[in-house]
């Protein structure tokens, strides 16, 4: 039965080409690798950078967790420097950190202005960044993660800048990148081909694959760069699911690293709970990240800084530590 409530007609929407819109970053923002970044510095990050060497050797997990905005920094060449050194063996990021990654590929370019595009209701509706819901109904149909698939295709691709794509290079690398959506955060959600069922389908083969890599976090490192919700949670149900067939296996998972990146400054002690009547309670990488997650034998740190400056600063240290 159709459901009882009207819906909103898609083909009604206007779509215009990428050419038309006025877009913020250029391929000029991204850092080359000999590049000058922001300076950064921390007396724990040699530390985890150790600690991320020392996964490596003993073949645990280093998953590094990011939003879109580590993306727009203009770190991907560093992050796939990273995938490419073995430093780093599997990336999760959103649905916007994919749209950002295909656009950059495809034209050199990526980010609108919402407040610009939002009066006259353009905002999300381009051409070109659409047909990515094309490669996400294939990657449902070939029973494919939405990463795997889209990387695939990117690298497959002759797209000018595919060379700075983080999903191209994962491919390549056979390095899993696993995109975690919400059905109506991303402007592909906007699109009249956009089919909700595949994008679900292949994001949750996504989330399967994340939880298999949660498996070898003993002893591994887990990297949360500017998510403040996805990463968080994604990482949460994943860990809880890990945790549930190691104990059954007479294993466990509870000495590993994880380290949170972010622009929003800690007050106090990062490795206490704060109360429910500080708003601070409500930053779930603070709660679940660095506290609670690792309270029986993990240990965690945490680096407040702009990810122009602290992406480029951690691989230093880990070319340095290796």
């Amino acid at each position: 039965m159709p459901s009882r409530y009207p819906l909103f007609d898609r083909s009604r929407l206007l779509i215009k080409p990428l050419s038309e819109r006025v877009h913020d970053l250029n391929i000029e923002h991204w850092l080359g690798l000999a590049d000058p970044a922001p300076p950064f510095s921390h007396p724990a990050l040699p530390d985890v950078a150790a600690r991320t060497v020392c996964a490596k050797k003993m073949g645990a997990a280093r998953i590094l967790m990011m939003g879109a905005h580590v993306l727009r920094a203009g770190v991907s060449r560093h992050l796939i420097d990273l995938m490419e050194r073995g430093f780093i063996d599997h990336i999760a990021m959103n649905g916007a950190g994919t749209i950002h990654d295909y656009e950059l590929a495809r034209i050199g370019a990526t980010t609108e202005s919402v407040a610009r595009y939002i009066r006259t209701g353009e905002f999300g509706l381009w051409r070109e960044t659409g047909e990515l819901n094309e490669w996400i109904t294939g990657a449902a149909s070939a029973t494919e993660g939405l990463g795997e698939h889209i990387g695939k295709r990117l690298e497959a691709s002759s797209f000018r800048y595919r060379d700075v794509s983080i999903l191209a290079a994962a491919w390549r690398l056979r390095v899993p990148v696993t995109i975690h959506v919400g059905i109506g955060y991303d402007i592909l959600h906007e699109h009249p081909n956009c089919d909700g069922a595949a994008l679900g389908s292949a994001s949750y083969t996504d989330f399967l694959i994340f939880a298999r890599s949660m498996e070898r976090l003993e002893g591994g490192v887990l990297l949360n760069f500017g998510s403040a919700i996805m990463g968080p949670e994604v990482y949460l149900k994943a860990l809880a699911m890990a945790r549930n067939v190691a104990h059954q296996e007479k294993r466990v998972i509870r000495d590993f690293t994880t380290a949170v990146f972010d622009l929003v400054p800690i007050e106090g002690d990062i490795h206490k709970e704060l109360t429910k009547r500080d708003p601070g309670y409500f930053f779930r990488p603070h709660k679940t990240i660095l506290v609670r997650t690792v309270a029986d034998g993990g240990t965690s740190f945490y680096f407040c800084g702009d990810h122009r400056a602290t992406v480029p600063a951690f691989r230093s240290a880990l070319l340095e530590a290796a």
